[in-house]
């Protein structure tokens, strides 16, 4: 199969969290091109759910957190989620990690969903996506800038909420739909 090659790798811009290159490619007839290439650490988010019981009734609540997020220029409902502290770490310790320091639960399961990246075509961000269930307690500690507030719904609220253009996160929407899949199907 003909393809694109990668020629060079030319840094343009270095920021707080992100490097931006500047890739020559060449196609397979000679031509030269120019492509933006953004780097991001890997991150691992995680979609909790809490059984509760109201009215006598047990049921399930699904736990996001709403926080600014620049790139909407607003509010956002999300799973929690963040990126590796070191490139080796592994994706579940931070995927732990982030659902007790924004949230304050641990999950005692862990099911493992999937890993993606969300621009293929600009990011390499991986993130790798988790579903935790059996919560208990633990202890918030978020970063100085992470000013957050906790969501609770329904799994028909979740999928309502995507329907309605009110979480518009892919890591959040691949999660719940994988949640309700795994429900429907008795794995979860």
């Amino acid at each position: 199969m003909k393809s694109l090659k990668l020629i060079d790798r030319k840094l343009a811009y270095k920021a707080h969290r992100v490097e931006v290159y500047e890739d020559t490619m060449q196609k397979p007839d000679g031509e030269i091109l120019k492509y933006d290439f953004v780097h991001n650490r890997n991150g691992a988010g995680i979609l909790l759910v809490d059984k509760v019981v109201k009215n006598g009734i047990e049921t399930e609540e699904m736990i996001f957190v709403r926080q600014y997020r620049t790139t909407v220029g607003g509010l956002d409902i999300e799973i929690p989620a963040g990126c590796q502290n070191f490139p080796e770490e592994d994706f579940k310790i931070c995927a732990l990690r982030e659902a007790e320091e924004e949230t304050g639960f641990i999950p005692e399961k862990l099911h493992y969903i999937t890993k993606i990246i969300a621009a293929v075509g600009l990011f390499d961000e991986m993130t790798a996506i988790y579903i935790g269930t059996d919560l208990k307690k633990g202890k918030i500690n978020r970063d100085p800038d992470e000013f957050i507030e906790l969501i609770r719904m329904t799994p028909e609220e979740a999928l309502q909420a995507v329907y309605d253009n009110k979480i518009i996160d892919s890591k959040s929407i691949i999660a719940i739909f994988a949640y309700n899949d795994l429900k429907q199907k008795g794995l979860i």
